[in-house]
């Protein structure tokens, strides 16, 4: 068990949080979804309650090691003070005399918020001097960024080794009780539904979730992989030619193991890639020449929904078709509410970040399923059986 934020007193003391304000901003630099800053005021309140002094660090969008404005930090202080109701100091660097004398001015229950971390090349790099700079900055450290646990930067990993106390926010803490319990100890029935465009970023989730779940559900592009695999006319969708035996070789370890292995008995075909584009629901084994699979059809709606019903424990990672298309999105929306259905008859259910995240919200279905992950590829490596380094450096309970 790892240390929390409620095992540490904060009071007095300047507390280094690693959050995640990766926010989609505008062109004018406007935040169009300021969820990622809403899921960390549980553990900012908290510090600032508690008479602490909260000094944040986060990245936000890939400015390639160099300062660039337009990924600047700024707007989201402003997004964040509006949220807390109190003033958001903010720091022109994340290093450097004029973040230690923010630092240091800091009074007990003030929010100080550092320019972007990837503004240096070393916070990816995990480079040990900048790891030590950062942590000059706090006393006590607490991790609440899930999103970006999966990765042993500065910022997530190096950070801790110069800090003797570091803790789970309550964000970290609620995506490893939910991930972490669907892992290692769900309720069964226990079902997983992947989908996503690629096998080759999903090979060791599959693998992985083999060995533990009841049934697996399989959607999305990667769908027509298995299908050429199984010798079917796939048309014009999309393939991975070189993935073709592999998935092969699933299908056999599938049945071998008596897994419960169902991909789509139908889909929606389409003659181009548009949202416009003439579209018929065709069989799995009948998706004419040059047309191509673009979501899953109402059979295989059907087909999912009955496992769903009948899980106690459902994992979701990756869409159904081309949900970005409203033509295209009714497998995936059907599924989201399927998995509603199935949190009000008591199941736990589980949707990993990323576009599975972008989707339920969409469907305007994120309230009603048990948690929704704030991390498209930390949920992933969690699902693949990994340690994430930015978990494992957290400090041990006693």
């Amino acid at each position: 068990m790892k240390l929390t934020i409620e095992d540490i007193p904060l009071k007095g003391k300047r507390v280094l949080v690693r959050v995640d304000f990766n926010v989609p901003l505008d062109e004018k630099q406007h935040i169009t979804d300021d969820t990622r800053i809403r899921e960390s005021l549980p553990t900012i309140k908290k510090i600032l309650t508690d008479s602490g002094r909260a000094i944040l660090m986060s990245h936000l969008g890939r400015p390639k090691g160099k300062p660039k404005p337009e990924f600047s930090l700024k707007p989201v202080a402003d997004r964040l003070a509006a949220l807390l109701g109190k003033p958001v100091m903010f720091a022109g660097d994340c290093v450097g005399a004029e973040a230690e004398s923010a630092s240091s001015a800091l009074r007990d229950g003030e929010c100080l918020l550092l320019e972007n971390l990837r503004f240096h090349k070393e916070e990816e790099a995990n480079d040990a001097e900048f790891a030590r700079k950062l942590s000059g900055l706090g006393e006590l450290y607490v991790n609440d960024a899930f999103g970006t646990a999966h990765r042993a930067h500065a910022s997530t990993e190096g950070v801790t080794k110069h800090l003797k106390v570091c803790a789970a926010g309550y964000l970290m803490q609620k995506e490893l009780e939910y991930l972490g319990r669907a892992v290692g100890t769900p309720v069964r029935p226990y079902v997983a539904i992947l989908g996503g465009a690629k096998i080759s970023g999903k090979i060791d989730v599959i693998r992985n979730l083999m060995t533990q779940v009841d049934a697996l559900l399989i959607g999305g592009g990667m769908m027509f992989t298995f299908y050429k695999a199984q010798g079917k006319e796939i048309g014009a969708s999309l393939l991975e030619a070189d993935k073709v035996e592999l998935a092969k070789l699933i299908l056999e370890e599938a049945a071998a193991k008596g897994v419960h292995l169902l991909l789509p008995v139908d889909c929606i075909a389409a003659e181009r890639f548009d949202n416009t584009a003439q579209a018929r629901t065709v069989n799995s084994d009948r998706i004419p020449p040059r047309w191509m699979g673009m979501d899953i059809g109402p059979e295989t709606v059907k087909l999912f929904s009955e496992e769903i019903r009948k899980a106690k424990t459902v994992v979701w990672n990756g869409p159904m078709g081309v949900f970005e298309m409203p033509n295209f999105a009714q497998g995936t929306i059907m599924i989201a509410k399927a998995l509603a259905e199935a949190t009000r008859q008591g199941s736990t259910t589980i949707v990993g970040g990323g576009d599975s995240a972008a989707a339920i919200t969409q469907a305007g279905l994120a309230k009603q399923v048990s948690h929704v992950s704030t991390g498209g590829g930390a949920s992933l490596e969690l699902l693949e059986g990994k340690i994430l380094p930015g978990v494992a450096a957290l400090t041990e309970k006693q």
